[in-house]
């Protein structure tokens, strides 16, 4: 009979928004971590979500700024 392994958990916290996050792989640099949000605001050129995501979320879409 195979033992079941206890799964770790590794709690971290984005740099910029102080979001908490709980992952089951350790990350190599746990100070450089980024919430998704985080970064789509820092790199709004690359936010290829789409536009029903964006809604939801309440992100300003290009659309909405013509």
């Amino acid at each position: 009979m195979k033992r079941r392994r206890e799964k770790i958990t590794y709690n971290y916290e984005c740099s910029l928004t102080a979001e908490q996050f709980v992952t089951t792989e350790k990350a190599p640099n746990p100070k450089e971590l980024l919430s998704v949000k985080a970064y789509y605001e820092m790199n709004p050129d690359k936010d290829d979500r789409p536009a029903v995501i964006k809604k939801k979320l309440g992100v300003p879409s290009s659309e909405d700024k013509q």
